[in-house]
């Protein structure tokens, strides 16, 4: 009888062990999705204002509704959260618009930031996927609609938060919301030409080059151009020329020189920096 029992009881560990074993080999490695989603997704690089991007990496395609970025002006991105098949704000979402709005001088909120919701198929640069302890986090930055590029974060939550999935499943959530854009149909985005056969060209004879004809320098005695508040649009584009690039936030008008950036608000000169 004694050894039944002792028998019975080894039969019990044995069991609870085999059943976590089997339960450890359910369970994903972060560092294995990493590693994958790595292979699979080349980040951009982002110049240190957000403006523009420095390296292209890999171009995605949405294939669900409502994800929402805001302009690169905005201090945070919003956050996204895929949830039930659908991309929806909430939650988290709040607390980042408030933290926006906390972030953004003269009483702004997140909404003085342009805001763009996306929809399916359309395309975006992806600048950061990274594996969390209970989801897998995606930063998305898009082309310029009229000058101004957008940028938002999307979390991927795992089916079940206290659980990392296999490498396959964490792979496939990803895919059901995004997915690289074939290569082909990247390097047309990128306004690059996939490669074909063609024969070589006739080299014909370079011209000879043209004498750069020098522009007359400036009076000796000319002062260089000043900027002050209070000053218009008109009187600082007649000092120092167009700008290289504008952005319009509601009543603030931002241009962009090559050293200087010049906020006007109700069409006149409010910051220089």
């Amino acid at each position: 009888m004694e050894m039944i029992r002792r028998f019975g009881a080894f039969g019990v560990v044995a069991i609870t062990l085999a059943s976590s074993l089997g339960l450890a080999a359910q369970s994903g490695d972060p560092a294995a999705i990493q590693q994958k989603l790595n292979a699979t997704f080349t980040a951009s690089k982002l110049t240190a204002d957000r403006s523009d991007i420095v390296t292209t990496g890999s171009i995605v395609v949405l294939h669900k509704e409502g994800m929402m970025m805001y302009g690169f002006m905005s201090p945070l991105p919003p956050s996204n959260t895929y949830k039930n098949g659908k991309i929806v704000q909430g939650g988290s979402g709040f607390g980042r618009d408030l933290a926006i709005s906390m972030m953004t001088p003269g009483g702004g909120t997140a909404a003085s930031y342009p805001q763009r919701r996306f929809v399916a198929d359309e395309k975006c640069f992806l600048t950061g996927i990274v594996v969390q302890k209970d989801g897998i986090l995606v930063q998305l930055y898009s082309d310029p609609y009229d000058d101004i590029r957008y940028y938002g974060n999307l979390k991927i939550p795992y089916p079940n938060k206290k659980e990392v999935p296999p490498v396959d499943v964490a792979v496939q959530m990803v895919a059901e919301v995004l997915t690289v854009l074939a290569s082909e149909d990247q390097a047309s985005q990128d306004g690059r030409q996939a490669p074909v056969p063609a024969q070589a060209p006739v080299a014909a004879p370079a011209p000879p080059p043209m004498q750069a004809i020098a522009p007359p320098p400036p009076p000796a005695d000319a002062p260089p151009p000043t900027i002050s508040l209070g000053q218009t649009k008109e009187q600082v584009t007649a000092a120092f020329g167009q700008p290289t690039r504008m952005a319009k936030l509601g009543v603030k008008e931002i241009y962009y020189y090559k050293d200087m950036k010049v906020t006007f608000t109700n069409g006149k000169v409010t910051n220089v920096e």
